[in-house]
């Protein structure tokens, strides 16, 4: 009797743990990862767009954290005062780097900046990758 629901309780945890990782699967793949595209609400009749912060870099593209990434941001916020600096990372359309900004506005913009750590644009938008 005990060799019986010893085999039962296994089942019944190996059955959870099934469960269990289906279900995060289940969800990972249901919020998925949009890339630069974003993904939209499906609150209300009209799709708005998602939320920079939250949005990846682009393909060929690294997010800068070390001492690169302070000039880049340093450059970006000299060339638009005053506005909020969303990431900095490499950019795989023409400059070593770009900053990803929030304007007080609320608009955002791209800021290319070359590798003496000049910012040479300013790109409205989140950047396209054309």
């Amino acid at each position: 009797m005990t060799r019986i629901y010893k085999g039962v309780v296994a089942l019944a945890v190996l059955g959870a743990i099934a469960v269990g990782a289906s279900a995060v699967a289940g969800a990972a793949s249901s919020s998925g990862s949009s890339g630069k595209g974003g993904a939209s609400s499906s609150q209300g009749s009209a799709a708005r767009p998602a939320d920079p912060a939250t949005l990846s870099h682009g393909p060929g593209e690294t997010l800068l954290t070390d001492g690169t990434a302070d000039k880049v941001k340093q450059a970006a916020l000299d060339k638009v005062p005053g506005a909020t600096v969303i990431r900095v990372e490499t950019d795989s359309d023409g400059s070593p780097y770009e900053a990803h900004l929030q304007k007080a506005d609320g608009s955002e913009v791209t800021v290319k900046v070359d590798k003496s750590f000049n910012a040479t644009a300013v790109d409205d938008g989140f950047g396209g990758h054309r």
